[in-house]
Parts: C-alpha cells; sequence; structure tokens
C-alpha cells in the first residue's frame, strides 16, 4: 500500500538514509547506513540473504522505526513485499476497488492495463491464482497508486524467465512515463542486467557501495596474465585469485589518473556488474571489509 514518509529537501533526491540503524533485540539488521538516491532511477538494491535488503526497505517505506539515524522520501511510496499480499477471497477486481478506496491518488486505467498486459483474469479470486500472478496483482496496485517512489523487495521471485524479462521491460517503461524512482532488492546479480543504473550494495547490515553503476564500474578494470602477487597496474586490488600459472585482479583505479595502459602477457576487460558485487562481497567474508 502507498504510505506517506517525511519528504527530503531537495527535489532531485527521491530517497536519503543519514546513519541508518536498525536493531532487533541485541542484533543490528541495519547499521550506519548513509546514501542519497537521485529521483528518476531505477536503484538495485543487492546483497546476499540476511543481508539488511527488507530491513533497509521497510524502514524507508515507513512501515519501522529505525532504532538509529533518520530516512526520508520524496513524495507517495509503494512498497511491495516479498510475499507479494493479495487478499485471497478478493478477485482482482475487488483488489483494485480497494487500491482505488485505500489511496488518495489512484490511476484505474494504468492498473487495469497492468493486468491486461499479463493475463490476469479480473474474475478470480486471488487465492485461486499462481504465485506468479499473485504477484502481478500486487505489482498492478502499487502502479495505480502513482508513487512517486516504488519499493519492490526481490520483485522477480516468482515469476518465470519470459515474465522476469516482461515485467523488468515494464517497470522500465513506467520510469520512461512517470518519472518515478524505483528501488529493488534482490540477490541474484543476473536479473540486473539492463534495468538498474544506480547501485546499493549491502553486506550485514553496512553499506559497502553507492552510486551511478556507469561511474562506478568504469572505475574498476580485470587483468589476467602470468601468476604475480600484484597486478600490472597501479591500484587498489578488489579481488585477486590465482590458479596454476594465471593471476587474475580486480582493480580499482586511481581517481583523477589516465587508465593505465598494460603490455606484455597481460590482458584486460572491463568490470560486469557480477565481477563487481561478487567481489566485494566475497571481500567482506574473508574479512576483508568491514
Amino acid at each position: 500500500m502507498t504510505t506517506v514518509v517525511e519528504p527530503v529537501e531537495a527535489a532531485a533526491t527521491a530517497v536519503r538514509a543519514q546513519a541508518l540503524g536498525k536493531r532487533y533485540k541485541d542484533k543490528w539488521a541495519l547499521r550506519d547506513c548513509t546514501f542519497e538516491l537521485p529521483a528518476g532511477r531505477v536503484a538495485a538494491l543487492v546483497g546476499a540473504n540476511g543481508a539488511g535488503k527488507t530491513t533497509l526497505m521497510t524502514v524507508l517505506a515507513g512501515l519501522l522505526r529505525p532504532d538509529e539515524g533518520a530516512a526520508g522520501v520524496a513524495g507517495r511510496v509503494a512498497f511491495v513485499s516479498q510475499e507479494k499480499p493479495v487478499y485471497r477471497h478478493f478477485t482482482v477486481a475487488e483488489m483494485l476497488r480497494m487500491g482505488a478506496r485505500l489511496n488518495t491518488v489512484w490511476d484505474q486505467d494504468r492498473a487495469g492495463r497492468w493486468l491486461e498486459r499479463f493475463e490476469i483474469p479480473l474474475d478470480r479470486p486471488c487465492g485461486r491464482l499462481s504465485g506468479g500472478q499473485q504477484a502481478q496483482v500486487a505489482f498492478a496496485v502499487a502502479i495505480g497508486s502513482r508513487p512517486d517512489v516504488l519499493m519492490l523487495d526481490e520483485p522477480l521471485a516468482n515469476l518465470d524467465p519470459l515474465a522476469r524479462r516482461e515485467v523488468t521491460a515494464e517497470l522500465l517503461g513506467e520510469v520512461a512515463e512517470t518519472g518515478m524512482t524505483v528501488l529493488l532488492s534482490t540477490h541474484v546479480v543476473a536479473e540486473l542486467g539492463g534495468v538498474a543504473d544506480h547501485l546499493l550494495l549491502l553486506a550485514h547490515g553496512r553499506l559497502l557501495a553507492g552510486g551511478d553503476l556507469d561511474e562506478l564500474l568504469a572505475r574498476h578494470v580485470v587483468y589476467t596474465g602470468p601468476r604475480s602477487d600484484v597486478p600490472p597496474a597501479l591500484g587498489k586490488v578488489v579481488e585477486a585469485r590465482h590458479r596454476g600459472g594465471q593471476s587474475t585482479f580486480l582493480v580499482e583505479l586511481p581517481e583523477g589518473r589516465p587508465r593505465p595502459v598494460v603490455a606484455g602477457q597481460w590482458a584486460e576487460r572491463p568490470v560486469t556488474l557480477e565481477d563487481y558485487v561478487l567481489a566485494q562481497l566475497a571481500a567482506t567474508r574473508k574479512g576483508l571489509k568491514g
């Protein structure tokens, strides 16, 4: 459902978190989380299971109070949780009528077009729909509320591969048409190809990295060559892997310097999102990051 969260000051910023923390008894699920998400972006909230993704989204949606820090969201928020909640005894049409009554802003045509696109029957009780179809009903109610910020927790989990591709395409179309900001969480990095343009990477309740995805990846490179203890160019080693007589380094290049040229037996290639995320998460498991 749609929740109005205290607005942020800058219209260019859709979501802001400042030293955000949430504790369950003696365990911190989220700690010292600070970031700003520009408006109109599609942001991927990535991390392993238990990293704090759901807690962060629930706090941002106004459904949980933080124990530390503050959070703000510009405008109306629609949040679809992992369970994709629908009322089992309501028909799909009744779910839309409920959405119209509970939301101060409602776009029946937009919600209806979403359901028509995915061939969801309006007269069928939600309890008789498949898990993927129930997810589409939850998406339709969220889209119909015309949110400024749409938060989706593991949105593609119940969908088949074709539906995943179609849903992501429709979401990008909604962003282009309405200018809304989308924050979607996932632990499956492969789902993000061609979808997200902003990254928030969580591990153990803390933010490891965040920012424009293209800029983030452009600052990194993968080198592969003969076995070595050091990469062939200056930079911060994010990950080093050695197998037989070969070494592979993922390196963060120094800011403000020309991209180094390597020669000899070394080859370089751009870093993919999967490269970057897996290397960062592997470093946390090895105790290299806090």
